[in-house]
């Protein structure tokens, strides 16, 4: 592990600390590693739309809305192949909540996920990925074949 220092204005300083004791990091280093993987993260997906990703995509919609699942549900089963997981909570009487675990090239994620908050009616999408490498010759003890998912940070 490489060890460097680093020099922050007071008022930097300040701030920083706040955040670490806001997100309760234990000390300075944890916190720092994490922002340099987001920051690393954030830059790679948004310069190159190469490479794979897992994802989680998020969104809130209203179930009374005119046939609105019906329009999510079919999204999904269109890019069925980058789907993983689906888990569906319901909110409230009107609203709920899904989330789905996708992995795949990082282009056809984020377009299906971007069509799927499009969708008139899904209210508060999100989308996190993070950026992976993909080790499809890893073999287990009994012989067959498996993928190892690594993040690229």
């Amino acid at each position: 592990m490489e060890r460097f220092t680093i020099s922050l204005e007071d008022n930097l300083a300040r701030q920083f600390e706040a955040f670490i004791q806001q997100q309760g990091y234990s000390n300075r280093s944890e916190a720092i590693r994490d922002l340099i993987r987001s920051r690393l993260e954030s830059d790679r997906l948004r310069e190159s739309q190469s490479g794979d990703c897992v994802a989680a995509l998020s969104y809130v919609y209203n179930h009374h809305e005119s046939e609105l699942a019906m329009r999510i549900t079919s999204a999904h089963h269109r890019h069925h192949d980058l789907t993983l997981s689906n888990m569906h909570v319901h909110l409230d009487h009107d609203n709920c909540l899904e989330i789905a675990i996708l992995k795949g090239p990082i282009k056809d994620v984020e377009e299906f996920a971007n069509a799927v908050i499009a969708v008139r009616g899904v209210r508060h999408g999100n989308l996190h990925m993070v950026p992976i490498e993909m080790d499809e010759s890893a073999h287990s003890p009994d012989g067959h074949k498996h993928v190892h998912i690594r993040p690229r940070t």
